[in-house]
């Protein structure tokens, strides 16, 4: 575990603050807690409520002195939001439910979750209720099922040469953090990265380790179900993959689809969303000084159209490649329980 020494601050804050209106009271879902930044500043208003979720256990002693400031305001709950259903909150009038896809300083720096290349620790990255962890992957995970993950999932050019020099390498000994930098290094030479050149492969495994291509579709349709009309359904994504996955749901559920731009739309009454700006919202240059790490951030939010709550989403089969992906751990899950 890692002190938080520096300040934290939450992406996007006055930009989500603006869309969701929180001064105006109503109950708000804050799905990735984390260090409780957007949760604090609902709660500073009147007339709001909040209900939290995290993954990480280590978000449960912030959420328990948040808890002392407001106990009539604020519950939390360590969950994966994908359970959002089991709150059973059909009688609550949620005004808006929040999603912050990105990972803190503490989470960064925590040697424990081994989610920095810099990091000393164990090649970890479970952010917590995980099957497996990174080690496990890395060591154990095919050539084919590695070079799929870093390709995919972390968008990697030199996917099947760093798979195949991991098997080479795990033949003598297991591999750890520092053992994957140096073997990234190594295939892919090239100097003057503008990120470090081990940072695709990380996103990746820490992708797959925490199942984050399925954890996000789940919660984006648990979310719209647990909305009421007008409600707000607000993500804030930090790579190209995810922030893929929140448009295309988000898209496919606000409009008339066609087949072709020269194909009459096709009529459908019952449209889930509302979609005000199609560009997402991205950080202020303001922000960017103050919060460099904040570049990468798209904010995207719909408003929820009718109070129905049966929907049809081809979301899953979209994105079934990635699925088939993250079905790999199946058996990893089978060996390490």
């Amino acid at each position: 575990m890692v002190t938080d020494t520096i300040k934290h601050y939450p992406v996007l804050l006055n930009e989500l603050i603006s869309i969701i209106t929180p001064q105006h009271g109503g109950t708000f879902i804050d799905c990735t807690f984390g260090q409780g930044g957007y949760s604090k500043k609902i709660l500073n208003l009147k007339k709001t409520k909040i209900i939290a979720l995290d993954r990480d256990i280590e978000s449960i002693k912030k959420a328990e002195k948040i808890s002392q400031k407001y106990p009539e305001k604020f519950s939390f709950k360590n969950k994966k939001f994908s359970n959002i259903d089991d709150l059973k909150l059909k009688d609550e009038n949620i005004r808006a439910v929040i999603f912050d896809l990105g990972y803190s300083y503490t989470q960064i720096k925590d040697p424990t979750k081994g989610l920095s290349f810099t990091s000393e620790g164990d090649l970890n990255m479970q952010m917590g209720l995980n099957d497996f962890s990174a080690k496990e992957t890395i060591n154990y995970l095919s050539a084919v099922e590695l070079e799929k993950i870093f390709k995919f999932f972390g968008e990697e050019k030199e996917a099947k040469k760093i798979a195949n020099q991991i098997i080479n390498v795990r033949k003598k000994k297991e591999i750890d953090t520092q053992t994957l930098v140096e073997l990234i290094e190594k295939v892919k030479r090239r100097k003057n990265f503008k990120t470090h050149s081990a940072t695709k492969i990380f996103q990746a495994l820490r992708i797959f380790v925490n199942k984050e291509i399925s954890q996000l579709i789940q919660g984006l349709v648990a979310a719209s179900k647990v909305l009421k009309k007008d409600g707000i359904l607000a993500v804030v994504t930090f790579h190209s993959l995810e922030d893929k996955i929140v448009k295309y749901f988000f898209k496919s559920l606000s409009e008339n689809k066609s087949i072709s731009r020269y194909v009459p739309r096709i009529d459908q009454p019952n449209i889930l969303f509302k979609m005000l700006e199609k560009k997402p919202k991205t950080p202020s240059v303001k922000e960017l000084k103050e919060n460099t790490p904040s570049r990468s951030a798209k904010l995207r939010y719909v408003i929820k159209k009718e109070n129905f709550y049966n929907f049809e989403t081809d979301i899953f089969k979209k994105f079934e490649h990635l699925l088939e992906i993250e079905n790999f751990g199946n058996k990893l899950w089978k060996n390490f329980q």
